[in-house]
């Protein structure tokens, strides 16, 4: 049953005492949430040109070592611990991308698609771009960044964004519009 998300409580409990010291919580958490910390990456990586260096199971291998050694985080629950999950997947793919770019002295870079539902027309935009606009948002409405961040960079649907933020699902949609509105604006201003 890969497809059915572990319980709430099960992983909240073994998150829990994890953070207690209890390495033992810790061998138990990891195949409660793997299926679903590899449909997050698995849905991003849908959107990437083929032959991508980067594969699922890499982002989800550097997302557990990511969120194994913070001392940052205390997660009060497991919609709390997969927002961690879908902002450490954010900074991977961004700090891919910047190493990419670096090393092709002024080339294009990986081009990523919004889904463009709000979009004026349809644009593709660099993830880097993408990334200091989404900052920018972050700035002025957190929500709405942790919405962006959920739904696109983690691949969530609404009611798993929901879920993870703990607000109804057609709060989500109207911060996900407003958000992509705000994004396309802010991408549109640079190409000028």
């Amino acid at each position: 049953m890969a497809n059915t998300p572990p319980p709430a409580g099960e992983v909240t409990r073994l998150l829990m005492a994890w953070r207690q010291g209890d390495r033992q919580a810790l061998e138990n958490l990891i195949p409660l949430v793997y299926a679903s910390l590899h449909r997050m990456a698995e849905r991003h990586f849908r959107r990437e040109r083929p032959g991508h260096t980067l594969q699922p199971t890499a982002i989800i291998n550097e997302v557990y070592l990511r969120l194994a050694v913070s001392d940052e985080e205390v997660w009060q629950n497991r919609a709390h611990f997969y927002g961690a999950a879908a902002r450490s997947m954010r900074q991977i793919l961004v700090d891919h991308a910047r190493a990419r770019e670096s090393k092709k002295r002024g080339g294009q870079g990986t081009r990523y698609l919004l889904d463009t539902t709000v979009m004026v027309e349809p644009r593709a935009v660099e993830l880097i771009a993408l990334d200091d606009a989404l900052e920018k948002l972050v700035a002025l409405d957190p929500e709405q960044g942790r919405v962006v961040e959920l739904r696109f960079f983690a691949g969530l649907t609404e009611g798993e964004t929901a879920e993870v933020l703990g607000i109804s699902e057609a709060t989500v949609h109207r911060k996900w519009l407003s958000a992509k509105a705000y994004l396309h604006r802010e991408l549109a201003g640079r190409s000028r």
